[in-house]
């Protein structure tokens, strides 16, 4: 899938520039070598906040007491998870000191352990956050990964405060942010097979040329995760 047929299914207005910009960063983040682990498990589990009651909001800055791990949800640590996350870590790790961007993240959709079907965080770089996303009506009403996640729509927020005043719903994790974008990851045929979202600490943050790169990394993670 190229930029311009992403943009046509997310909705995403990008210019000819952005869009040159999108297909040029899928492309060189194929050539990017892997990211090897600290440990064996660096790439699987991570720090986590703390649920609060009946699990639908993080309570930031308070990190549960076990960590969060992506062996069960991905299928075990075997050779090929490996090297998918290996090469994510290194694509959210080059995109991040690239764009200077806050916070970035990689979510394929799965089914968890209860049976549920979520966006899971694969990949990411920044303060800890929530692991997994229900894809549920019940809870798009309050998140915008999984109204992403669910309607295949990209959705850009350039002043989060703007956004809450005029009446948005918004699912807050770190008070900080104060711009974020939330794009789907499409396999070939469009079908919605995981999200990117991108978040920053100051108003306005996602120019043309930002999204750009963003849409770049989510070209090139759908090919990974399809």
């Amino acid at each position: 899938m190229n930029a311009a047929r992403y943009a046509e299914l997310s909705g995403l207005e990008l210019s000819a520039k952005g869009l040159a910009i999108a297909d040029a960063t899928a492309n060189a983040l194929d050539a990017l070598a892997p990211q090897a682990p600290e440990s064996p498990l660096a790439h699987y589990v991570f720090k986590v906040p703390e649920l609060g009651e009946g699990g639908a909001c993080s309570l930031f800055g308070q990190l549960a007491d076990e960590p969060y791990d992506l062996r069960p949800i991905l299928g075990g640590q075997n050779s090929a998870n490996d090297a998918l996350l290996a090469r994510l870590n290194a694509a959210v790790a080059h995109i991040t000191t690239q764009s200077q961007v806050d916070w970035l993240g990689l979510y394929p959709a799965k089914v968890n352990a209860a049976g549920q079907r979520v966006l899971v965080k694969a990949a990411y770089r920044g303060a800890p956050s929530r692991a997994e996303f229900p894809l549920t009506p019940e809870f798009a009403t309050i998140s915008n990964n999984a109204t992403v996640g669910l309607s295949g729509r990209g959705r850009l927020i350039q002043d989060v405060a703007a956004y809450l005043k005029d009446g948005g719903e918004y699912y807050t994790c770190d008070p900080k942010v104060q711009a974020e974008l939330c794009i789907p990851l499409y396999d070939e045929t469009g079908n919605t097979i995981g999200i990117l979202d991108a978040e920053a600490f100051r108003p306005g943050y996602f120019d043309d040329e930002k999204l750009g790169v963003f849409v770049g990394l989510a070209l090139w993670a759908a090919s990974q995760f399809s």
